[in-house]
């Protein structure tokens, strides 16, 4: 009688890969908008809104897996883990929301082939990232799968950079007026710092594959 009293008096486990699946497919979403609008003629301002709610939704559901942390007795990994992974994931679509931002703010119409490579980069790690999280529900079943995936996304980082390096290379011989040139520059950057994210959520994976296997 007092064991049943107690289950049901306590917190329940919260669905805590739901709630970074969720996470995950905003961030999808926002990347792909953010690639869509470098195309030639898509509309800017419209684009922008969209990463800006989508960024809104997933504030939502990162404050709800923070708090539900603190109010859950049982969680499917370290609470540390937890919070880490919601963090890393949370700061990337943030860091997609200030791409958008300064796109807007500077008034770019025209994006580099290394901008677009760039973008289409963040965008295939976040599907990336969306396709790894359900396989934390058997993490000893799917680490080698995890682990791959890991790799990939590292693999991307690091052709992003050799993009990036490209641009701001052809960007120093051929631009002269130095407020397109630092506009241009600090756009390549927060591009840069959106896939170096998305490496970031990775390791945060791993991290959780290297404790539980």
């Amino acid at each position: 009688m007092l064991l049943k009293l107690f289950h049901a008096i306590m917190p329940k486990e919260e669905s805590f890969l739901e709630y970074f699946a969720n996470h995950s497919q905003k961030i999808v979403e926002a990347a792909e908008a953010l690639h869509n609008m470098m195309a030639p003629g898509n509309g800017i301002e419209a684009y922008c809104h969209k990463i800006y709610t989508i960024e809104g939704e997933a504030d939502i559901i990162a404050r709800t897996t923070l708090l539900a942390i603190h109010r859950t007795f049982i969680t499917p990994f370290d609470r540390s883990d937890i919070h880490g992974l919601i963090t890393a994931m949370d700061d990337t679509i943030d860091l997609v929301e200030e791409t958008a931002q300064r796109i807007e703010l500077y008034e770019i119409t025209e994006f580099t082939e290394e901008m677009k490579d760039m973008a289409e980069s963040a965008h295939r790690c976040a599907i990336i990232i969306q396709k790894t999280i359900p396989l934390l529900a058997a993490i000893n079943k799917n680490a080698n799968l995890i682990n791959q995936h890991c790799v990939d996304v590292s693999k991307i980082e690091g052709q992003a950079d050799r993009k990036m390096r490209r641009g701001l290379s052809m960007l120093l011989k051929g631009e002269r007026d130095p407020i397109l040139f630092i506009t241009r520059k600090e756009i390549y950057e927060v591009l840069e710092s959106v896939i170096d994210r998305c490496e970031d959520v990775m390791d945060a994976v791993q991290g959780i594959v290297i404790e539980h296997v």
